[in-house]
């Protein structure tokens, strides 16, 4: 059967950043915590033009011309976000059409007719999901082509603990058979529990909520929420915000609900279950025992923020010393269950531990070899969300292919995280023509171009209190506009700027 995996990548970086110490300095954060501590140097930025849909279609068109890809030749286009523009169209359409309207004039008015586009939405593992989905699809067929996407805006309420780890962007995969890249094995171990520990659920607030609020900002206002209420008209017919037919207002927001200590917890566990499956499949498969985690020369991680892997690595790392017979158990010794009288003690005690193996030298030395190159990139971005783990292989190569490694036949390990919470662990070998299609991928490039701005602008951005961009969009898809127009309202119209 022929290898299958990733031919080639293509990254969009949005143009505007915020330089983490200016954020610091305006929440009195240490800036050498966030710097030093997290990895944090930038977080990108959408302007007003940007969203989930345009960073996505850039990134395919670039993609698409580096790779002199006709629109007939795609299968599919699945795309990986949490950053949906839309409750029922998926957000994969956008893309198309934007695609679409840019290649008809060459290749035809209906030149991605026969192209499947759907949106798939697990947090953060939404684009793993898209990419395993994709290379069952490519392997079942001679000659197919697909390009998977991953687009997404980390965003967080202003002065929340998630904030200076948010960031913009979106990262296009071509996916075929014989890649040029790197070929990804059909093991796949998942793990899979359902937690709250981020998720963005629809706010429900009573309209009585609503007017009691507003009345109570209102000055000289003798009229209760009720009276008020009493005033919308009785027909079914809704026009407006308060004459909705139900009684509760659904209000749905960019910025999740989240537990930071908690899915550091889940990240942690779930990658573990997800590692351990892994290994019994290919234990049945391959009748041997392997040291995976040990053996592999890249960990491309899922980073929630640049250092978050090698916080998060430590008990992999413990249980592949152990295997390799290179663990002193005298010099950090793990806590055990029956010491402890409850869960919540013996959860901060192996906590502690896990920190602890982090501090050794061993480990220090593991990091810098396996994990720091994928971090690079992410420092100057920040989290990407769905796009995170796909950052960092890009990050890593990049960075290898700069200091002159040779990475043939050399075997990544990759491990996704998506809240909520699911996780999978897989591997790839990198193909022999890996360093001429790194070299096109311009990550640090990307990185280093771009417009810084102040603060008092990236809390209007924040707040959604731009009435236009930044910067004008040129040589890219931009959002035209929102509709208002009766049967289109909320409808989204994409343009070329040229």
């Amino acid at each position: 059967m022929s290898k299958v995996g990733i031919c080639d990548m293509a990254l969009y970086v949005p143009k505007l950043y915020l330089n983490i110490e200016k954020l610091a300095i305006e929440r009195d954060l240490e800036y050498g915590k966030l710097n030093k501590g997290l990895g944090l140097q930038q977080m990108r930025i959408p302007d007003l033009h940007e969203d989930a849909a345009t960073m996505a279609a850039n990134a395919i068109y670039e993609l698409m011309e580096r790779n002199q890809l006709k629109p007939q030749e795609i299968g599919r286009i699945y795309l990986g976000t949490e950053s949906a523009l839309d409750g029922a169209k998926p957000t994969a359409t956008y893309v198309l059409e934007m695609l679409r309207r840019k290649y008809k004039q060459k290749h035809g008015v209906h030149c991605l007719r026969n192209c499947d586009v759907v949106d798939l939405t697990f947090a953060c593992i939404g684009a793993v999901d898209a990419l395993h989905n994709t290379l069952d699809w490519v392997r079942g067929g001679k000659n197919r082509k697909a390009i998977v996407v991953a687009s997404d805006f980390a965003k967080y309420e202003l002065n929340s603990g998630g904030e200076y780890t948010q960031g913009a962007g979106a990262i296009a995969m071509l996916v075929k058979q014989n890649p040029r890249l790197i070929a990804i094995d059909d093991v796949v171990g998942v793990a899979t529990q359902g937690v709250h520990d981020f998720f963005k659920p629809r706010r429900v607030y009573s309209k009585k909520e609503i007017l009691r609020e507003v009345l109570d900002l209102m000055e000289n206002s003798s009229e209760s929420a009720e009276d008020v209420l009493k005033k919308l008209p009785e027909s079914l017919q809704v026009d407006g915000f308060l004459d909705a037919n139900e009684d509760t207002i659904q209000v749905f927001k960019e910025t999740p609900v989240f537990d930071g200590q908690y899915s550091n917890w889940t990240y942690q566990n779930r990658i573990r279950e997800a590692y351990e499956h892994f290994c019994e499949q290919q234990l049945e498969e391959n009748q041997s025992e392997a040291n995976f985690f040990g053996d592999w020369d890249r960990l491309i991680f899922h980073l929630p923020y640049a250092f978050h892997a090698k916080r998060i690595a430590s008990e992999l790392f413990m249980h592949a010393r152990k295997k390799q017979n290179t663990w002193d158990d005298a010099e950090l010794k793990a806590p055990q269950r029956s010491d402890f009288q409850d869960e919540k003690t013996y959860e901060k005690a192996r906590g502690q531990f896990l920190r602890a193996i982090t501090k050794t030298e061993a480990y220090r030395n593991f990091a810098t070899q396996k994990l720091e190159k994928a971090e690079r990139a992410s420092s100057l971005m920040g989290n990407i969300y769905a796009s995170s783990i796909f950052l960092a292989l890009m990050s890593s190569f990049e960075a290898d292919l700069e200091e002159g490694s040779d990475l043939t036949d050399h075997t990544f390990g990759f491990f996704g995280y998506g809240s909520g919470s699911k996780s999978k662990v897989f591997q790839g070998k990198v193909q022999e023509s890996w360093k001429s299609v790194v070299a096109d991928f311009k990550v640090f490039q990307k990185l280093s171009e771009g417009v810084e701005i102040d603060y008092p602008s990236y809390e209007k951005i924040h707040r959604d209190q731009l009435s236009e961009s930044i910067r004008i969009p040129t040589q890219e898809f931009s959002l035209d506009r929102v509709s208002e127009a009766e049967y289109k309202a909320g409808a989204r119209y994409y343009k070329w700027g040229e």
